[in-house]
């Protein structure tokens, strides 16, 4: 057994040092249309990644700490920059600010807590990940996101996910991985996002077509856009990357926009079931197989279009 999990591979497409946009991802699953409602206000997401670029100014004003569980830097537990970039990236699409300038989040208000379990070159031992897993979950996050996996299903690290989803109801979700041949016929498997406790994404491309390299297994919860995504970087800078890495934000992203709807519809706070339930209610079949896709598409205005067309039906059926 191989005791380090690495970063599943991720395609940069470009690097610049200025944008000005709204993601497509973010546009592709309805985030602007709910950010009248609530942009993540109070949900403290937990990031196990490579670190963050804590100065950039999309991101800074959104974390409120970390911890470094790697070598990096001496092993110092104070420090949790990235020198990877993927980690800033994954963060930048979940919490960019909305401040009219580079890029912004699907959830651009929430709290971010930094968890460093992978090291500049993108790797990380288990015992990291298991440490970075109890430490977020011991911090009381609301959701752990994940954009990382290995071939190996170690035991250890799926009894402390268990625990944080199922005795203290805290939604993880985590990148399918990107070893897919796009054959329905053949399974592609990475842990943690092969465990049903956790909340598996596969990719998409903008034409809502299913990415050749996304994996597919009978454990794809829901698959979000995950090809030429930009978002945030190092050295303040942004740029396009692909991969499931970033299809799993944008959900981490909605479900923290879920959270805040749906205490505020049902007036108490959900647990972890019913909110993986919230998020799958919010998801459209886009027609494959469901070993790529899952549930489909994550659509957060869903409902409220479902709401509408029934009301319309309904005033056309009184009419008549």
């Amino acid at each position: 057994m191989d005791n380090k999990m690495h970063l599943a591979n991720f395609k940069v497409v470009k690097q610049m040092k200025k944008t000005n946009e709204i993601p497509k991802g973010v546009k592709m699953i309805q985030a602007p249309d709910i950010w009248k409602e609530t942009k993540g206000e109070g949900v403290t997401i937990a990031i196990l990644d490579t670190g963050c670029d804590t100065k950039h100014i999309e991101l800074s004003n959104r974390i409120i700490g970390g911890k470094n569980f790697t070598t990096d830097d001496g092993g110092n537990a104070k420090i949790f920059e990235d020198y990877n970039g993927h980690g800033t990236h994954v963060a930048g699409t979940i919490a960019a600010s909305l401040n009219h300038r580079g890029v912004v989040g699907v959830s651009p208000k929430v709290n971010l807590l930094i968890v460093k379990v992978l090291d500049k070159d993108g790797n990380g031992e288990y015992d990291w990940i298991i440490k970075g897993i109890k430490y977020a979950t011991a911090q009381q996050v609301d959701i752990i996101s994940m954009s990382l996996g290995g071939a190996d299903d170690l035991p250890a690290l799926h009894k402390v996910i268990k625990k944080a989803v199922l005795h203290h109801d805290i939604p993880i979700v985590c990148a399918a991985g990107n070893d897919g041949d796009g054959n329905q016929q053949t399974n592609e498997f990475s842990y943690p996002a092969y465990y049903n406790e956790v909340i598996s994404v596969g990719a998409i491309d903008s034409e809502h077509r299913s990415s050749r390299f996304t994996n597919s297994n009978s454990n794809i919860d829901l698959v979000a856009p995950g090809e030429d995504i930009t978002s945030t970087y190092l050295n303040g800078g942004y740029a396009i990357l692909s991969g499931t890495s970033m299809a799993a934000p944008h959900v981490t992203g909605a479900l923290a926009l879920i959270k805040n709807v749906t205490t505020r519809q049902f007036e108490r706070e959900l647990t972890e079931t019913e909110l993986y339930a919230q998020l799958i209610r919010r998801t459209i079949p886009l027609g494959f197989n469901t070993k790529f896709e899952g549930n489909g598409l994550i659509y957060l205005t869903l409902l409220d279009s479902l709401s509408t067309t029934f009301d319309n039906l309904t005033m056309r059926a009184y009419r008549l």
